[in-house]
């Protein structure tokens, strides 16, 4: 099968210091990837450099095949909740109908078939009727529930998820994973940035375990084992045992 992603001998270094040392991934489509890993691990820069939105040491990125530049209509971003200004004066509406942008012209105005997309992508993640709420109005999960329905609007092809069941309840991460299941059962290529160990093998088909280098990438249930998850944790180990997370 052909990567939708490839990573090729991928290096990043933040003020001298190394944050991620020779990298090689190829990612499939039709796939949910856990990217999973301590804090300070390199998954949120992996994201960034994947975008093209930092400078790299070494290495290179394809998209199909092709730059971040030539595809980026095709790539979607689902940032962490804390990195979002949730006083912007916008409504649930405006924020999921942003996902349309990129398939407009300047100055082009949305026409009805943007809005049914942008409408349908609310539904399917059930906060439709919350469209003409303000989004610093919602919950932690109803917040997190917008900004992927917005990503669903876009029509991307692959998706970017830094932690999108941060902060939100159970019924809320049930519906997110759905709605992901759906979107790789359609054939996109989702990566999803990971914290919750007791989750990994219901919620993903692969695993990229990261600590600064790649520790293991390949099928949930062969590569998240106790010695990898060891290798990728190294200090916080005890403190996972403690917690019953391994």
């Amino acid at each position: 099968m052909e990567s939708t992603i490839s990573v090729k001998g991928l290096s990043v270094s933040y003020d001298r210091k190394r944050v991620l040392t020779n990298i090689y991934l190829d990612i499939e489509p039709g796939l949910i990837y856990g990217l999973i890993g301590p804090n300070g691990a390199g998954k949120s820069t992996l994201f960034k450099a994947i975008l093209g939105l930092i400078d790299t040491n070494s290495g290179k990125i394809f998209i199909e095949g092709k730059s971040i530049e030539a595809e980026r209509k095709r790539v979607v971003y689902v940032p962490q909740r804390d990195d979002v200004d949730w006083t912007f004066p916008a409504t649930v509406y405006d924020i999921v109908l942003m996902g349309r942008y990129p398939h407009k012209k300047m100055f082009q105005r949305m026409d009805d078939s943007d809005r049914e997309i942008a409408l349908q992508a609310m539904r399917d993640l059930g906060i439709e009727k919350l469209k003409d709420r303000q989004i610093g109005e919602l919950s932690g999960g109803q917040q997190q529930r917008v900004f992927i329905a917005r990503a669903m609007a876009q029509e991307a092809e692959i998706f970017l998820l830094d932690e999108p069941f941060v902060g939100v309840d159970v019924t809320t991460e049930e519906k997110i994973i759905e709605s992901l299941k759906r979107l790789a059962a359609e054939g996109k290529t989702l990566l999803v940035v990971h914290h919750d160990l007791a989750t990994v093998n219901e919620y993903f088909d692969k695993v990229i375990l990261l600590n600064q280098r790649l520790i293991a990438y390949g099928d949930t249930e062969e590569t998240f084992s106790e010695e990898n998850i060891a290798k990728a944790y190294r200090s916080q180990l005890p403190i996972l045992h403690k917690t019953g997370l391994i």
